[in-house]
């Protein structure tokens, strides 16, 4: 359960969020792989997520790219992004 303290629910969203992406990438992904995980990643994971996915993706798209190359954690980038308290 990823709900501990100093993580709301739009922590919670964005981490699942970064999670799937993350899945979808693979472990050490370039730039295209990013790029088609970010572009299927909403789809899967349902209406109303895939909504807040899309949003989340649109607006935070190069800092979630960037960081997945990194390989950062998802909980840091939510972190990063004002998602969640770091």
């Amino acid at each position: 359960d990823i709900s501990g303290p100093g993580r709301g629910k739009k922590c919670s969203l964005c981490i699942k969020i970064l999670q799937q992406i993350k899945a979808m990438a693979g472990d050490d992904p370039d730039e295209v792989a990013v790029e088609k995980a970010l572009g299927k990643a909403c789809q899967v994971l349902g209406r109303r997520l895939g909504r807040a996915c899309k949003r989340v993706v649109k607006k935070y798209r190069e800092e979630i790219s960037e960081a997945l190359q990194n390989g950062d954690q998802p909980q840091d980038t939510c972190a990063a992004i004002g998602f969640c308290k770091a």
